[in-house]
């Protein structure tokens, strides 16, 4: 998975947004148009998508409409749409903030941080009886430990993090094991099947892992 990936038409921006994102350590992918950053997100995920409006085939707000039916990844929209109607339009479809352009790209910077504090940065995630420690890799239940592996590990925090939605299998797979994995998506139905034997009360009823026959899977 990238750190950001950046929706851009303008090779020339793209390429200059990117080398200050590596500069700063971020990994960076790029995409010039929307069926191409649909295919990236699908097949690599992103913890963070910078996407413009005008796109050469289809605009922001339908990749943006896209991303949100299957996750909550941060996505910050850069535009010279400048109208009210735009930004409300962004953010009522899910934007976690808007930046008209031109900018300066200490001030997108400033806001990829921001972003990335306030989602990712917090030591612990808490749901109900569960509490993972993503620091230190620890998972508890009702405060007893939990033995996991990384991926069983890495597994529930993608699942607790996107609670409520159904994320598919090819998306789970290719964040968790990545898209050039060895490894077959009959992987992500034993690391679900072993998930439910740690946290679930039943795991042959399962309440909080659910299976969406013919797509995935939905943490509640």
């Amino acid at each position: 998975m990238v750190d950001i990936l950046i929706v851009e038409d303008n090779k020339e921006l793209a390429a200059v947004v990117c080398d200050f994102l590596r500069a700063e350590n971020y990994t960076v992918s790029a995409a010039e148009n929307a069926e191409k950053a649909l295919l990236l997100y699908q097949k690599y995920g992103a913890r963070l998508i910078v996407l413009d409006i005008m796109l050469p085939d289809r605009d922001g707000f339908y990749v943006l409409e896209k991303i949100r039916a299957q996750s909550n990844t941060p996505v910050l929209i850069v535009s010279a749409k400048t109208g009210k109607d735009d930004k409300l339009a962004g953010l009522d479809l899910g934007a976690d903030d808007y930046i008209e352009k031109p900018y300066d790209i200490d001030i997108m910077l400033a806001k990829i941080r921001g972003i990335f504090k306030r989602r990712y940065a917090e030591d612990e995630l808490i749901d109900g009886d569960i509490r993972l420690n993503k620091i230190n890799r620890l998972a508890y239940k009702n405060n007893v430990p939990i033995e996991m592996t990384a991926k069983e590990f890495d597994l529930l925090v993608l699942l607790i993090e996107n609670k409520g939605r159904t994320l598919s299998k090819e998306y789970i797979f290719n964040t968790i094991w990545g898209s050039d994995s060895d490894s077959e998506q009959q992987t992500l139905t034993v690391h679900i099947k072993w998930l439910r034997q740690k946290i679930e009360e039943n795991p042959k009823e399962p309440k909080k892992i659910l299976t969406v026959w013919g797509v995935g899977y939905k943490y509640l």
